[in-house]
């Protein structure tokens, strides 16, 4: 097998791999808000617990995957290790449709942010090219030192998380604080399509909390990042499962205080997913005095969210891209890196593609198929740790993670992947066929032609191994 030209750069500490992960777990707090509190009503805040409950056990799972096989690239190793190069590849593909839709999301949030904010009329080629030059920022800083970012990232992120809090608060010495808004508990947008037959069951509000699980993923960006830690290995379970706690006891705290301020109803116009309730709350509870506060909330809940969601994401899916390249799932020149020790190819790739989606104006609806692709992608890669622990008992594991939790990762995942099916719309599936042929293509190419040739490997505790 033959290596890579380059390799990554050992630079990049444990306070800064947990940001990276935290920050792209820690969601578009106050542009997705209307959707999150449209989805599942006033009791928003018990979703998140329940999602945070739900998604642990599959944070175990990756924290025990990510000690044991140490490599850029995450499910795509652990999957193919675990099962096959079909299934790595497949896995891959998954987790990637999400990825790569976070940095064209987080920039048109931006953009509708600044019409909203300044009245700019940011829309067609203007929207595009100002996208494109956010974009631009991103994919220089991702090409500089690792180091850099992660600064960058951290700052942002407590910032963000210290804004929320604080607003959070706000919300709850307002004098409009009541018990009275938790009323019609788990009210959700999906009894408009179903009526009444599904939201006596509750089935409405279950399948809105399934989609809860989109602002729960990139806890897996920590394996990304594994190959430039500079600490040991056995602590990257504090960075996986730091980065899930983190953000679930802030989305409990923040939406439970939100959903207490203002009538659900008046709040989200009876739930029809538009953005911003935030400052619709602050606006309802202390009027126009704290104007400055809510322009504060936009730069704090929507600015620094986004961009530390899109720097997580940019980071893995660059270093995603990278190790397909390194282990033949992609050309080798994708595996090849600059001065700093940052790939090339990936970084540009992600670039033109996220300029692509910007100028579609259509990636609202991969809101919902994030939600898919990841439960999806979650379940295949807790299936392959049990496959890999009946095969291998004797691999060193940093840290071990209990059978009864990957069953429960299962269960939990193969529950979200059914309940998100029932409330994808046409539009959404059809750019998910789109995205899937797409990679039906790639993958018949690599098994009638570069598969041939070269073999897939991974790195594994008994060395370097051919899939």
């Amino acid at each position: 097998m033959e290596e890579t030209k380059s390799t990554l750069s050992k630079s990049m500490r444990l306070l800064y791999v947990y940001a990276m992960a935290t920050g792209a777990i820690f969601t578009f707090m106050c542009y997705w808000d209307g959707i999150f509190m449209s989805y599942t009503g006033p009791a928003t805040f018990l979703a998140f617990a329940l999602m945070t409950l739900a998604i642990l056990p599959t944070a175990f799972v990756y924290a025990e995957y990510s000690t044991m096989l140490p490599a850029a690239g995450s499910c795509l190793v652990f999957n193919t290790v675990g099962l096959n190069k079909h299934a790595g590849f497949w896995s891959a593909w998954l987790i990637m449709c999400a990825w790569v839709a976070v940095p064209a999301a987080g920039v048109l949030g931006i953009l509708e942010w600044l019409n909203h904010q300044f009245g700019l009329a940011l829309s067609g080629n203007t929207a595009t090219i100002v996208g494109a030059v956010i974009l631009c920022f991103w994919c220089a800083l991702s090409l500089y030192k690792n180091v850099v970012a992660g600064k960058v990232q951290s700052f942002m992120l407590m910032a963000g998380m210290i804004g929320v809090i604080v607003c959070s608060i706000m919300f709850l010495c307002s004098g409009h604080w009541s018990f009275d808004n938790f009323r019609n508990f788990f009210t959700s947008s999906n009894m408009k399509e179903w009526g009444g037959a599904f939201a006596s069951t509750g089935i409405a509000w279950a399948v809105g909390c399934s989609f809860m699980i989109t602002p729960f993923f990139g806890f897996e960006t920590v394996p990304a990042m594994v190959e430039e830690g500079t600490f040991p290995i056995k602590d990257q379970k504090k960075a996986i499962l730091g980065s899930v706690v983190t953000c679930g006891a802030i989305y409990v705290i923040f939406y439970f205080c939100m959903a207490g301020a203002m009538p659900w109803e008046e709040l989200t116009n009876s739930g029809d997913c538009h953005p911003f309730v935030t400052f619709e709350a602050l606006k309802y509870c202390f009027g126009d005095k704290i104007a400055w506060f809510v322009l504060v909330m936009g730069i704090v809940g929507i600015v620094f969210p986004i961009g530390t969601s899109v720097l997580g994401f940019w980071y893995s899916a660059v270093r995603m891209i990278y190790a397909m390249g390194r282990q033949n799932f992609l050309p080798k020149q994708f595996s090849y890196t600059n001065r700093f020790n940052q790939p090339i190819l990936p970084n540009i790739l992600i670039l033109v593609v996220s300029i692509g989606f910007i100028a579609m104006q259509s990636i609202t609806a991969f809101f919902d198929l994030m939600a898919f692709a990841c439960a999806l992608c979650y379940a295949l890669t807790s299936i392959s740790s049990m496959v890999i622990d009946a095969r291998h008992p004797e691999w060193p594991r940093p840290y071990k993670c209990a059978k009864i939790i990957k069953v429960l990762s299962v269960i939990i995942m193969l529950a979200c992947s059914f309940f998100t099916t029932i409330g994808i719309g046409p539009r959404t599936w059809y750019g998910f066929i789109g995205y899937m042929a797409v990679g039906v293509i790639l993958w018949l190419y690599m098994i009638c032609y570069k598969w041939r040739h070269e073999k897939v490997w991974m790195k594994t505790p008994d060395g370097d191994m051919e899939f």
